[in-house]
């Protein structure tokens, strides 16, 4: 089965690690975060006789870019995570614990990004290899898709120079649609 990739920054090309069952996919850029950090102290009263010591804590938070636009086939979705090593070595998580890629986000300007809370002050290198992605069916693929799944032998990535679908506006635009059929599964 292959999975069409369109490279936005060169080296961000998705590898397929024969140790693991996930796709490995690389920082398209630099990122610097800065670590959290504590507001001024302030004090509230619970009661009288306790004051309590109040201090509100700000996370950097950022999108980064993984330099990739994929064309999945008919069926399938991609669930994006970090790999494990990437929050003991960059001192970052995932904001959203795992990101879905449905199958109608493939335009050229439907980037892959990854949404990251710093835990302390990092920079994470470009290139770097920080979250990796599977392709699983969708819970809308027909009964040909799955058997397509069933016999399909092993997932090859295709490097192209172009997408020939429409975008669906970029990160997050799930709810941008104009959708008809809300609160429906068909």
């Amino acid at each position: 089965m292959k999975i069409k990739v369109l490279v936005k920054q060169e080296g961000c090309l998705p590898r397929i690690i024969k140790k693991g069952d996930w796709i490995d996919v690389m920082l398209a850029q630099d990122v610097e975060l800065l670590g959290p950090v504590a507001t001024t102290l302030h004090w509230r009263k619970k009661k009288p006789e306790e004051p309590e010591r109040l201090r509100k804590v700000v996370f950097n938070t950022a999108i980064v870019p993984l330099g990739i636009c994929v064309e999945m086939p008919d069926g399938f979705e991609a669930p994006l995570i970090l790999r494990s090593s990437t929050p003991k070595d960059y001192g970052v998580m995932q904001t959203t614990g795992m990101s879905l890629i449905d199958n109608l986000y493939k335009g050229e300007q439907d980037e892959w990004k990854l949404p990251l809370v710093a835990l302390r002050t990092t920079r994470i290198p470009k290139g770097t290899r920080i979250a990796q992605f599977r392709i699983q069916l969708s819970q809308k693929a027909t009964v040909w898709q799955k058997l397509r799944w069933l016999f399909s032998s092993h997932i090859e990535i295709e490097e192209v120079k172009a997408l020939n679908n429409p975008s669906r506006e970029g990160f997050g635009s799930t709810n941008n649609q104009q959708n008809n059929d809300k609160g429906t599964v068909k």
